[in-house]
């Protein structure tokens, strides 16, 4: 698998991977922790928000190729800037780390397919870490199950938005009952993340 991925996409992946993770960990530092609390936050954010977007943009990638599709991740640098830069300054990430091009001219159904192959591997990471924070034992690791399912709910929720480039907008275009139990159990896992 890692063969079809090129060097230079890997490396846009790790940039963005640390960027975000960077970002998310200077929201939950925001009161002021030790150095410990510190690198705590900082690993919780790899593992949660920086394995929900890899493999977000992973299964884009690899459905496409499915189809017969060459599809690539290419970062954003201006955009992981602001999404560094507004938490450190305003507490807010709004992180659009790049995107997963394909190429070729994908049908609309493959279009929709490839579309919610994020959003889906989302979800199928919540399940993982509803399992850590129910049973975490109420400690560090029920934490990190905590917001490893929000993460992966906000994700999913937010690319389901029907809009712009988003995936939501090509899987309704493809597929209005697949869009709407993506957008339903996206939205209910958030809700229930939040409560």
């Amino acid at each position: 698998m890692l063969e079809r991925i090129p060097l230079r996409e890997r490396r846009d992946l790790l940039i963005a991977w640390l960027a975000i993770s960077i970002a998310f960990t200077l929201i939950y530092v925001r009161g002021g922790v030790d150095f410990m609390g510190l690198v705590f936050f900082f690993v919780m954010s790899l593992v949660t928000v920086g394995v929900a977007f890899v493999l977000h943009e992973l299964a884009h990638k690899f459905a496409a190729m499915r189809y017969g599709y060459w599809a690539e991740f290419q970062k954003d640098n201006q955009m992981l800037l602001v999404a560094v830069v507004m938490a450190a300054l305003v507490g807010v990430v709004f992180a659009a780390p790049g995107a997963t091009y394909v190429y070729g001219n994908a049908t609309r159904t493959e279009n929709g397919r490839i579309s919610a192959a994020g959003p889906v591997t989302n979800l199928l990471l919540c399940i993982p870490f509803a399992a850590l924070m129910l049973f975490g034992g109420g400690g560090l690791l029920a934490l990190v199950g905590l917001v490893g399912l929000r993460i992966n709910a906000m994700i999913a929720t937010f690319n389901m938005l029907p809009i712009s480039v988003l995936d939501g907008r090509k899987v309704l275009a493809w597929n209005p009952a697949v869009f709407a139990v993506l957008m339903a159990v996206s939205a209910g896992l958030l809700v229930w993340s939040l409560i």
